[in-house]
């Protein structure tokens, strides 16, 4: 190596290597030299033709436009785009005719350099090899008559073709910098406008037809195919090679390009544009992989004002087709296709992950109704994700009318009710086990970007759910639910209920649900059929209660785009009406049991009212009506009821004697019957709430007896210290009440017995002011019974001497003397 690198040292060193050195140099020098020779000459040139190249040119433009040419100054460009001839036009202006009227001029630029071929200008002819721009100013009109300034340029004039005959004029090479190309078309209400960094085009010739391929760097101001809506890719940077052909047969061009650069996502685009007179349809086809706010921030207001409120955190492949006619009013046909795969998908109303389908955009959902909002749909097929952490499928959903959206679909789902938690709020229900499967159409608006309203249409079933429905204090074990919703009503096909001992099972339907429920849950009729094996009816009075959320609701309103699905249920359940037929085998209520319960109840406005009920209970039967409505911690409830031999002790200790004190269950035995019709008051627990009932009770007792019954067992030491009134039977225990609250107005209270008769008038109070008048024949009427007749034994029941006497209250207890009651 070493002994080759001196060989060539020696060469070199050598006197035949320095003599080819300087002839080399000599050479190079005669053709820098020979090169200043003909650029000079060329200049000579220029100076001594330049009028008549500058009228060479101004006829070769002016013979070809409509309007006028104004060039400030031309010069030669020495040695520039040698060996061509290079000429600078300097303030350039081109004008049609129309300009005073519209005022737009088709180019102004400060600099034009046309490179000329030097043999033909030496012939006296202007062929122009090159055109670059510099600096200008490009504005392309088109009036709503259909008049364009660049009607500026006269069509060329056919002329019969030979095989040796070249075209006119061609330019092979176009090269811009810095130029503003708008073009405004106000006949079809579009606009494009860019700010030209660099555009290089060198153009190939097959006769009339020609193909280059063209570098542009440009920023986009407007792209807008119709100005009512905005621009697409508005603000971006846009750079790469395009493919471009123009045949003049079909007088349309076609452009093709790929890995353009569009902002920071890179695109495959295939384009043509018809520009023959009566032909301006055009197309384009745009396919890439990108971030879905990336682009949708390429698509016109209109649609990215929408689009923005979605999201996908993962790029996805989308392919967009636009379609339509530069000379129509109106957008073109787009259609827009996305192949999404285990992304995250962000709306308004929450969050889908594990998230794959297919969306397809078009504003022609329906050929006949044109390109528009109104007829613009969102098309998903083969949708699979999780919404908070729930598992759906839709086979296929549609969101049409993007002016005033409605989404429809089939859903599908199979789920632990546990999930349902994470979207509904758990100060009103929270679920604690179950599954649930659903299988719905459903329709909903879009109002502002937010699932309003939907409806569902098809089967769900819930099996084994634990639940807590808060504003009650609700709490529901190993429930099952079966529901069938239809656009008639929901069938509510089973609900099998557990709370505490509590088991019900319900079916029923709601008529005209659907509708029902948003726009007037007020006016909905729940039908139900309830079966209790059991039932404690203390336990689900709180289900009457107002909750204090609902209080707080009531004082300040607040108004939410998005109405939360609890929100809504909520508020049907406390609005709608409840028709319930119940049948009960067994009911408690404190100390009372009742038997083959059944009755109709009516919830409304957390008001129970109970129609045509009947129980049995102590030996005989209960018919009843009645109304049960919150009042604060309390409950005002307000009964019609006709009680049919009753065992009197045993029904009187379920109600805890309704709150005497003076005897007990104990002291009275014997069949009740008795027709009362009262109101009064229940504690949160139930309890009757002691001198609360108002109302009027008749009552009887048969085959009855009192017991070492206080008041009477006083009367009887004083009046009869020799008769046995510790155990009295009678054959009448009958009486009319008035409940007043604390006092009870004993109209009259007959008692016919075995020791005595007696009759009672006057005010008991459960507190002060008992002030009874008590009429006591003194016969004895132990025998009164066998008389025959009723008439008979009214006959005997004064004679002899008569007792009036008073019992009263006497500081909180009972004193008896003579006298009556209307004389104190």
């Amino acid at each position: 190596m070493q002994q080759t690198l001196l060989q060539i040292k020696n060469f070199l060193k050598s006197d035949p290597s320095k003599k080819y050195a300087k002839r080399f140099g000599f050479f190079i020098l005669g053709l820098v030299a020979l090169l200043l020779l003909a650029c000079g000459a060329l200049s000579v040139y220029f100076n001594q033709n330049k009028a008549e190249i500058i009228a060479k040119v101004n006829h070769k433009i002016n013979e070809n436009i409509n309007g006028k040419f104004h060039v400030t100054d031309f010069h030669y460009k020495f040695l520039t785009g040698f060996p061509n001839f290079t000429l600078a036009l300097n303030d350039v202006e081109i004008k049609d005719n129309q300009w005073p009227s519209h005022k737009h001029t088709l180019l102004k630029a400060k600099e034009i350099e046309a490179r000329l071929n030097i043999w033909s200008l030496l012939q006296k002819e202007i062929n122009i090899h090159k055109i670059l721009i510099n600096d200008a100013q490009i504005y392309i009109y088109k009036a709503e008559n259909g008049y364009s300034n660049v009607n500026i340029f006269k069509p060329k004039k056919k002329k019969p073709k030979t095989s040796t005959e070249k075209p006119e004029t061609t330019i092979d090479e176009v090269n811009l910098n810095n130029v503003h190309v708008i073009i405004d078309n106000h006949l079809g209400h579009k606009l494009f406008d860019f700010d030209v960094a660099s555009l290089d085009s060198k153009v190939d010739y097959d006769d009339e037809n020609w193909q280059t391929n063209l570098y542009l760097k440009t920023k986009i101001n407007s792209l807008a195919f119709n100005t009512v809506h905005g621009s697409f890719a508005k603000e971006k940077v846009l750079e790469g090679n395009f493919d471009i052909s123009y045949s003049e047969a079909s007088q349309k061009i076609d452009i093709k390009t790929q890995k353009l650069k569009i902002g920071s996502d890179a695109f495959d685009i295939t384009a043509f544009f018809n520009i023959g007179k009566t032909n301006s349809l055009f197309g384009i086809n745009i396919g890439t992989d990108i971030l879905w706010r990336n682009a949708s921030n390429l698509l016109s207001g209109n649609i990215s004002s929408k689009l923005n409120q979605f999201d996908l955190k993962k790029p996805i492949k989308v392919n967009c087709d636009i379609k339509g006619d530069l000379n129509a009013e109106g957008d073109p046909k787009i259609v827009v296709q996305a192949d999404i795969r285990n992304n995250e998908l962000t709306i308004p109303d929450g969050l889908f992950t594990n998230c794959s389908f297919k969306g397809i955009f078009t504003n022609n959902f329906k050929p006949e109704k044109g390109f528009n909002d109104p007829n613009s749909a969102i098309v998903l097929t083969h949708f699979k994700a999780e919404y908070e952490t729930i598992p759906l499928t839709i086979s296929q959903a549609v969101i049409d009318n993007l002016e005033k959206p409605i989404a429809t679909g089939i859903v599908n789902a199979d789920f632990d009710v546990s999930k349902l938690n994470g979207m509904t709020n758990e100060k009103i229900l929270h679920f604690e086990s179950g599954h649930a499967k659903a299988n719905l159409r459903f329709q909903f608006d879009i109002v502002d970007l937010y699932i309003n309203k939907p409806r569902f249409t098809g089967e769900v079933d819930i099996s084994d759910a634990t639940f807590d429905y808060v504003p009650k204090n609700l709490h529901a074990e190993k429930t099952a639910v079966q529901l069938s919703f239809t656009e008639q009503a929901l069938y509510i096909k089973k609900i099998a209920y557990k709370h505490k001992k509590n088991i019900i099972r319900i079916d029923g339907k709601i008529d005209n649900f659907l509708n029902l429920y948003y726009d007037a849950p007020e006016k909905m009729v729940v039908n139900w059929n309830i079966y209790c094996p059991y039932i404690d009816v203390k336990q689900f009075l709180g289900v009457l209660k107002n909750s204090p959320a609902q209080k707080a609701a009531q004082k300040k309103t607040v108004k939410k785009n998005n109405v939360n699905f609890t929100n809504q249920l909520k508020s049907v359940i406390e609005k709608c009406t409840a028709v319930i037929n119940l049948k009960a085998d067994k009911i408690t209520y404190g100390s009372l049991t009742a038997t083959n319960t059944k009755a109709t109840l009516q919830m409304l406005n957390s008001k129970l009212l109970l129609k045509n009920g009947t129980l049995q209970t102590s030996g005989g039967s209960i018919a009843f009506n009645g109304a049960i409505l919150p009042s604060g911690n309390q409950y005002i409830f307000s009964s019609t009821a006709q009680v049919n031999r009753v065992d009197i002790a045993s029904f009187l200790r379920s109600f805890n004697n309704f709150g005497i004190r003076s005897f007990s269950p104990k002291n009275i035995k014997g069949r009740l019957s008795s027709n009362a019709n009262v109101t009064g008051l229940m504690s949160s627990n139930g309890d009757l709430i002691v001198n609360s009932m108002r109302g009027k009770l008749d009552f009887n007792v048969n085959q009855g007896a009192l017991l070492d019954f206080e008041p009477i067992m006083k009367v009887g030491k004083f009046a009869f210290p020799f008769r046995d009134v510790e155990n009295i039977t009678f054959s009448d225990l009958s009486g009319s009440l008035n409940l007043r609250g604390e006092q009870i107005d004993i109209n009259k209270l007959t008692i016919s017995s075995s020791v005595l008769n007696f009759d009672i008038d006057g005010i008991y109070s459960f507190g002060r002011g008992t002030n009874l008048a008590l009429t006591v024949p003194l016969r004895n009427s132990k025998n009164d019974a066998n008389l025959a007749t009723k008439e008979e034994r009214k006959a005997v029941r004064e004679r002899g001497i008569v007792l009036h006497l008073i019992a009263y209250d006497n500081e909180g207890k009972i004193k008896v003397k003579w006298g009556k009651r209307d004389k104190e």
